[in-house]
C-alpha cells in the first residue's frame, strides 16, 4: 500500500494514515465540514470532509488512524486530498499511531550522549547547573517532542535534533569568532526551545496546549528558568542570570515573531540567526525531498510562500537519504 506522498496528481488514494489535525469549520452557507491534515512517514497531506456529521466530528480526531478514500488533487499549487470517505479501521487493519509517526534521523541514545558532551563544555556554574536541572526535569519529553506542529522539525524527536543542530553551529561560530561567549551561546541554544515540551501536546497528533496557545514557548521556558533558579538559590538579578534569560527571550529576533525583547547582546543575535538558518534549511529540505530534478518544490509557508528549485545536478549528486528526516 502506498504512502501519502507517493500518490500523484489525479490518482485515486486508498490508504491508511494518521490524523495530524482535525478542525471543525463552517462553509459560507453555514454547513459544517472537517479540515484535516493527514500524515504518515512520507509526510503530510491536507483534505476537507464536507457535510461532516456529529459522529464523524467526535470520532475523527487528531492522533487517530483512519482509512482514506480520496482523489489526489491540488489547490493553489499545493497538493491536497479530495475526500470521498474517511473511516476508522476495521478489526485487523492498521491502527497504531506509532506506525505513521514521522521520526528524526538520530536515535534518542545518540542525542542524549551529545547533550551530555555539550553540558561538559559549559563551565560557568550558574548556566551549567541551570541547564542540567531543566534537562533532568524535562528529559523524556525533550527527546520525544517535535520542534513544531508544522513547518520545521515537525516530527518525533525533532526538538532534540533541532536543538543539537543549533548547538553544533554555535560551537563552530564561537571557534570562528572568539569574541562570542561560547558557554552563554551554548546554554541559550540548549534552552531556547525547551518550552515546547509545554507548548505542544507531543509527537502524535501534535496540538498546541492551552498554555501553548495563550502564553507560548518563549515565555513558558523563561518561567521555568526563573523557577529553577529560585530552587537553586541563584540571584535573579545577577548578570549571568539576566544574560541567559535575555538570550532565550530574544531568540525569535522581532517582537512580531513572539520575542518580548529584541537581541541586545551578541550571543542573543547569533542564536536568533542560527535558529533561522537551521529552521530554514529543514523546511527547504522537506520541500525539496519529493521534488524532481529540474522542478520547483511546493510553496513553503514558513519561508514567505516561496518555491525552491531542485537543480538538475541534484540527480547526479550523492546526498543523504532525505527520507531519514522523517
Amino acid at each position: 500500500m502506498k504512502n501519502l506522498r507517493e500518490f500523484t496528481e489525479n490518482e485515486t488514494v486508498q490508504t491508511f494514515a494518521l490524523i495530524k489535525s482535525a478542525d471543525l469549520r463552517m462553509t459560507k452557507t453555514g454547513k459544517p465540514y472537517l479540515s484535516f491534515v493527514f500524515t504518515d512517514r512520507s509526510g503530510d497531506l491536507p483534505g476537507n470532509l464536507w457535510d461532516a456529521t456529529d459522529k464523524q466530528t467526535q470520532e475523527l480526531t487528531a492522533g487517530t488512524v483512519v482509512f482514506i478514500d480520496a482523489l489526489r488533487t491540488s489547490y493553489k499549487d499545493q497538493p491536497q486530498l479530495n475526500l470521498n470517505a474517511v473511516r476508522l479501521p476495521n478489526e485487523g487493519e492498521p491502527n497504531d499511531p506509532a506506525d505513521f509517526t514521522q521520526h528524526g534521523p538520530m536515535k534518542t541514545a545518540d542525542m542524549q550522549s551529545e547533550v551530555n558532551d555539550l553540558l561538559l563544555a559549559i563551565i560557568n556554574p550558574t548556566w551549567n547547573r541551570l541547564v542540567r536541572k531543566l534537562f533532568s526535569q524535562y528529559h523524556e519529553a525533550f527527546f520525544k517532542h517535535p520542534a513544531a506542529k508544522a513547518n520545521h522539525h515537525a516530527f518525533a524527536g525533532g526538538l532534540g535534533f533541532h536543538t543539537l543542530s543549533i548547538a553544533r553551529l554555535a560551537r563552530s561560530v564561537a571557534k570562528q569568532y572568539p569574541q562570542v561567549n561560547e558557554e552563554l551561546l551554548l546554554a541559550g541554544a540548549l534552552l531556547h526551545d525547551l518550552g515546547k515540551v509545554i507548548e505542544l501536546s507531543g509527537p502524535v497528533g501534535t496540538q498546541y496546549t492551552l498554555a501553548g496557545n495563550l502564553i507560548g514557548h518563549i515565555i513558558l521556558i523563561d518561567e521555568q528558568i526563573v523557577l529553577a533558579a529560585r530552587e537553586l538559590n541563584f540571584d535573579l538579578q545577577s548578570e549571568d542570570m539576566i544574560l541567559l534569560r535575555h538570550v532565550v527571550l530574544a531568540h525569535h529576533g522581532l517582537l512580531e515573531y513572539g520575542s518580548p525583547v529584541r537581541p541586545q547582546v551578541m550571543e542573543a543575535e547569533v542564536l536568533h540567526q542560527l535558529d533561522n538558518i537551521d529552521a530554514g534549511i529543514q523546511m527547504m529540505t522537506s520541500a525539496l525531498a519529493p521534488t524532481d530534478a529540474g522542478q520547483f518544490s511546493e510553496r513553503v509557508f514558513g519561508l514567505d510562500g516561496r518555491k525552491f528549485y531542485q537543480p538538475e545536478s541534484a540527480a547526479q549528486q550523492t546526498t543523504p537519504d532525505s527520507s531519514r528526516l522523517f
